[in-house]
């Protein structure tokens, strides 16, 4: 089993889609209501579907890449503007935090061994 498709709400589809085309994703599907993504190196997607309104979406997306901070470097360099740094978090993941123009919350990180063996990994 892969988990491979995450859809995020976007109420301004030109701006959100020009926002992941910076990051460095490349467009596979485009309508006027729905795009679809694909991450580089390992085939995931993710897309984005129009909406009217932005609800309370909690939720938060992860984008894993081992040169994460010359990755924050240039995206900075290409006016992305970040809540958070790159920055060394007390699981063991170093991670930098932004939001897209709808307001989805993205997280650029990476964490190498300790995504899925942490010292305090579960073993059964």
């Amino acid at each position: 089993m892969n988990m491979n498709q995450v859809t995020l709400p976007v109420t301004d589809m030109p701006a959100a889609v020009d926002f992941y085309l910076t990051l460095g994703f490349t467009q596979v599907v485009s309508t006027a209501h729905y795009v679809r993504f694909s991450c580089p190196g390992n085939g995931a997607t993710f897309s984005l579907s129009l909406t009217d309104t932005v609800g309370s979406n909690n939720a938060v997306i992860y984008f894993e890449h081992e040169p994460l901070d010359s990755w924050v470097s240039e995206l900075v360099s290409k006016g992305i503007t970040f809540d958070q740094m790159p920055t060394d978090m007390p699981y063991l993941w170093r991670e930098a935090i932004l939001h897209d123009p709808s307001g989805n919350c993205i997280k650029l990180y990476w964490a190498g061994e300790n995504r899925l063996n942490p010292p305090w990994k579960v073993i059964r």
